[in-house]
């Protein structure tokens, strides 16, 4: 069941607001495909390329300006797409982004930047087939984000999150599916393992049909207790 590949490859973005629980179903997703017999590239933005690194050392500060925040992203997501993103698709994998362009578009269009703008600048970056978006109330996030230790940074206000939250829920972008992601884990997991069941189905070839029967064969509870 090992090295099943998809011609094209299977692009997959998890987005959302701090707290919404994305890099958890990311890392679950990557598990549960894994064991279906996909190869699997997981990443995030940014990245910890040396443009991703320099954006995130910023991050508690807020030092830089939105559209200096605008730039170090597109540096750092044109090296990605160009080193990881591509050939991976190339090759017939999976690729599960925790945050793509759809979180540069919501962040720095809360701060001000038109959004057609953004998006335009992010022409070069490959359409996800799916784009899970998990949707909760800010007040949710920050109390989340909390329980785990961490500080929220200057990003982390419930007025800009729901600023953004707004932006994700209006951007029309293709293959998206909004997901409540203010239930449990478990809830959340079983509506991204259907919609990604339902992307593999639209994708051409022996190998992701082959892929699909895998995934829809898993037990979702044994394949989490493994990870």
């Amino acid at each position: 069941m090992d090295n099943q590949q998809i011609p094209g490859g299977l692009l997959i973005a998890i987005e959302g607001i701090d707290g919404a629980g994305k890099t958890t179903l990311a890392h679950t997703l990557a598990q549960h495909l894994r064991a279906a017999g996909a190869q699997v590239v997981l990443g995030k933005e940014p990245t910890n390329g040396p443009w991703g690194t320099k954006l995130r050392a910023t991050a508690a500060t807020g030092r830089l300006s939105p559209e200096q925040e605008v730039e170090y992203l597109l540096h750092d997501r044109r090296q990605h797409v160009e080193e990881v993103i591509t050939p991976a698709l190339a090759r017939g994998e999976v690729v599960i982004l925790d945050r793509y362009f759809p979180s540069m578009v919501a962040y720095q269009g809360a701060a001000g930047l038109p959004l057609d703008e953004m998006l335009q600048a992010n022409d070069f970056a490959p359409r996800p087939n799916l784009l899970l978006l998990l949707d909760l109330q800010p007040e949710q996030g920050l109390e989340r984000i909390r329980a785990r230790g961490d500080k929220p940074n200057h990003f982390e206000t419930a007025q800009n999150l729901e600023r953004c939250r707004l932006i994700f829920q209006q951007l029309d972008l293709p293959n998206k599916q909004v997901i409540d992601a203010s239930r449990n884990e478990a809830e959340v997991l079983r509506d991204a393992h259907a919609a990604i069941a339902a992307a593999l189905a639209l994708r051409a070839g022996e190998a992701g049909a082959q892929l699909l029967q895998n995934v829809q064969q898993l037990d979702l509870g044994k394949a989490t207790a493994a990870g």
